[in-house]
C-alpha cells in the first residue's frame, strides 16, 4: 500500500486534502500514475463544490485532468510502460487510476502546458459542431479557461475571433493569448461593439462559453442572419425565467435571423478512436466516427507541442495541493486574479 493525497468536498462548499491507503497493484486494463500536476476546470468543479451538480453526491472527490508518470500497467494495456508520462481525466490526487483516455505526452512538452490540452478538449467541440469556414467571424462569450481555448482554435482554424467576457483580467489574458479583439461587456454595449467590428452584419458563429442560461437565451444578438449559436457550457441547474417567443422567433423566422442553436457538450463524441476498428470491420465510411475523445487530446496536446495553442499565459496560479481551499475559494470569489488554477502534486 502506498499513501497517497486526494482532494475532497466532503460536504457543499467545504475543500479538505486527505491521505487514504493506495493500492497500485494494476488490474488487466489498468493504468496506473503518479500524480505531477492536475488542473481545475472552474465551471465544472465549482458547481460540484456548491452541490448544484446534482450527478455529484458528497462526500465528492473532483478532479478533471491529470499528467501523471505511468508506474503499473495491467497485463492488457498496450502501447503503454513504465515511466511514459500522459494525460488523463483522473481525480486531483497523487497516485491514481488512469480515467477515461489515457494519452501520451509529446516527448519534451512541459506537463504544466500539457496539462491545459484537458480544458481543450471541452474547447474543440464548439469547433467541431459548427459550420465555421476560414474567414468566419466568431463571438466567443466568456474568456474562462474553455473560452480563450476555444478562441484560439477558431483562429487556428482561419476565423476573425471576438472575445467578449466582463472580467478585465481575462481579456488580458485572451489578449496575450492572441486574441486580438476583444469586447469588456462591463465598459460597454456588447451587441453595439460587434457591430461596430462586424461593419454591422453580426457573425456568422457565436460561442457562449459562460453556462449561463440567461447568456445562451440572448447570444442570438450578436449573430449575423442565419447563423450559428453553439452552447459551449454547462447550466448545472441555475433556474432562469423568460418569455421564449422572442427567441424562438428568432430561431424559426426568416425575417427575424433563423438562427441556429447546436449543443456542444464534448462527450457527443466516442471515447476511442475507432477508425480502425471501423475500417477492419468493413463498416461504411458515413458510420465511422471522424472524432473522439481520444483524438481531440492528441490534436490538442501537439497544437501546445508545436505553440500554436498558447497556454502559457493562461496559468495564474500554481499552488500545492494542500492549499486546495484558497485554489477553489479563489476561483469562485476573486475572478480578476484567478484564471488557470493547477496543482503541482510533485512534492506530495
Amino acid at each position: 500500500m502506498l499513501k497517497a493525497k486526494q482532494i475532497l468536498f466532503p460536504r457543499a462548499n467545504e475543500v479538505e486534502l486527505e491521505e487514504v491507503d493506495f493500492d497500485p497493484t494494476p488490474a488487466p486494463d489498468d493504468v496506473i500514475i503518479k500524480g505531477i500536476v492536475s488542473v481545475i476546470s472552474a465551471g465544472t468543479e465549482l458547481s460540484c463544490l456548491a452541490g448544484t451538480a446534482k450527478w455529484a453526491r458528497f462526500p465528492f472527490r473532483p478532479g478533471y485532468g491529470m499528467i501523471g508518470e505511468v508506474i503499473a500497467v495491467g497485463e492488457n494495456v498496450q502501447g503503454l510502460k513504465e515511466g511514459d508520462i500522459i494525460l488523463t481525466h483522473s481525480n486531483h490526487a497523487s497516485y491514481a487510476r488512469a480515467q477515461v483516455i489515457t494519452v501520451k505526452v509529446p516527448e519534451g512538452l512541459d506537463p504544466l502546458k500539457a496539462v491545459f490540452a484537458r480544458m481543450a478538449d471541452v474547447s474543440i467541440t464548439a469547433l467541431r459542431v459548427s459550420s465555421a469556414e476560414l474567414g468566419d467571424r466568431v463571438a466567443v462569450i466568456g474568456m474562462g479557461l474553455v473560452g480563450n481555448l476555444c478562441a484560439q482554435l477558431f483562429s487556428l482554424a482561419g476565423c476573425d475571433v471576438i472575445g467578449i467576457d466582463k472580467v478585465r483580467k481575462r481579456l488580458e489574458v485572451a489578449r496575450a493569448c492572441g486574441i486580438e479583439k476583444t469586447i469588456n461587456a462591463s465598459e460597454v454595449d456588447a451587441e453595439e461593439a460587434v457591430k461596430e467590428l462586424t461593419e454591422g452584419e453580426g457573425c456568422e458563429i457565436v460561442v457562449d462559453a459562460t453556462g449561463s442560461p440567461r447568456v445562451s437565451a440572448t447570444a442570438w444578438k450578436y449573430a449575423a442572419p442565419y447563423g450559428e449559436v453553439i452552447l459551449l457550457g454547462s447550466f448545472f441547474q441555475r433556474p432562469y425565467e423568460m418569455n421564449v417567443t422572442e427567441l424562438l422567433e428568432r430561431i424559426h423566422l426568416s425575417e427575424f435571423g433563423c438562427i441556429t442553436y447546436k449543443g456542444a457538450h464534448e462527450w457527443r463524441y466516442p471515447v476511442r478512436d475507432e477508425r480502425k476498428d471501423f475500417f477492419r470491420l468493413g463498416w461504411p465510411k458515413y458510420e465511422r466516427p471522424k472524432h473522439s475523445v481520444e483524438r481531440n487530446a492528441r490534436i490538442n496536446l501537439s497544437l501546445i507541442a508545436q505553440g500554436k495553442l498558447k497556454v502559457e499565459p493562461l496559468l495564474t496560479h500554481l499552488l500545492k495541493p494542500e492549499q486546495c481551499r484558497e485554489a477553489y475559494f479563489g476561483l469562485r470569489d476573486k475572478p480578476e486574479e484567478y484564471l488557470g488554477v493547477v496543482f503541482d502534486w510533485r512534492g506530495a
